[in-house]
């Protein structure tokens, strides 16, 4: 059979190693006595790593994480690890449920929490802690994401009756999605207490609507309530910061922005159609959440 490693091993172990690997018939069979065998690392670092979601197993055509050490393994199974120390060793920040609907639940996901965990684990992410919210343990499926350096509301499913059916309504942009956003400059005097940006994102059309709610002079920020239409990549940092008007705190677009209070763009609303009771819904968060 194939076999690859992409960290040689017993090589001096550093930061970051991932290994992938198909158990053989002389392979030890067990999860964490494997990936010591091959790996070089120490069984309770083997164990943490799997506790937080960065061992995935392949078997019959299907992948998941594998979380139990003494998982029994069987000769074939493509074991994948993928260990980064500093990742593992981040403590995330708590989210919080603010709706629980039961095939649905809203939740405040806060800045610097992943919406959904990597092949590196998924410790950090939002499903994971939603996943650990409840006993017994509910499945989870993420519906809409926010990027890691955003805060807000995130509409998690937990049925997949209910995933496909706010799946769809988010494919047909009949979510409503509004943020509250703060960017440098004077955008009110340039493109008008409320306007429009509908510059293509990736080819595709995009469409970000903005009202401003305040500007402060003393330090050069327009407060906006901003309303998507389109769900692109990064779509309302690239619209404004192609504007010249780059949301504060953005560590990737923009000029003159970057502070170390972080990214100041919040998902403060959500209304849909409720999957159970087929009628319309609409969650908000409360001021002291959105923080400016």
């Amino acid at each position: 059979m194939t076999e690859s490693v992409t960290a040689s091993a017993p090589a001096p172990i550093g930061p970051r190693l991932e290994l992938k690997r198909t158990v053989n018939a002389d392979d030890a069979l067990i999860l964490v006595d494997f990936l010591h065998q091959h790996s070089g690392l120490s069984k309770q670092q083997l164990k943490d790593a799997a506790n937080k979601g960065a061992v995935l197993m392949r078997r019959a055509g299907s992948a998941r994480r594998v979380r139990r050490a003494k998982t029994a393994l069987r000769s074939g199974d493509r074991i994948e690890l993928h260990y980064d120390r500093d990742l593992l060793a981040l403590q995330p920040p708590a989210a919080r449920c603010i709706a629980d609907h039961g095939s649905y639940s809203l939740w405040y996901k806060p800045a610097g929490l992943l919406a959904q965990g990597n092949e590196f684990g998924d410790h950090c992410a939002l499903t994971r802690q939603a996943e650990l919210a409840w006993t017994p343990p509910r499945q989870v499926w993420v519906i809409h994401r926010l990027d890691r350096e955003a805060a807000g509301l995130m509409l998690l499913a937990h049925s997949k009756q209910a995933a496909a059916k706010l799946s769809q309504q988010f494919q047909h942009n009949q979510v409503q999605k509004q943020y509250r956003v703060q960017v440098l400059g004077n955008i009110g005097a340039v493109l008008g207490q409320q306007g429009r940006i509908d510059q293509a994102l990736d080819g595709k059309t995009a469409l970000t609507d903005f009202h401003v709610l305040g500007w402060d002079a003393q330090t050069q920020r327009s407060t906006l309530q901003v309303t998507i239409h389109t769900g692109r990549l990064h779509q309302i940092r690239r619209h404004f910061a192609d504007a010249g008007f780059p949301v504060i705190g953005d560590p990737r677009y923009g000029t003159g922005n970057k502070t170390a209070e972080g990214l100041r763009l919040v998902a403060v609303s959500l209304a849909f159609l409720c999957p159970q009771r087929r009628t319309q819904v609409a969650f908000e968060l409360a001021p002291e959440d959105i923080g400016f």
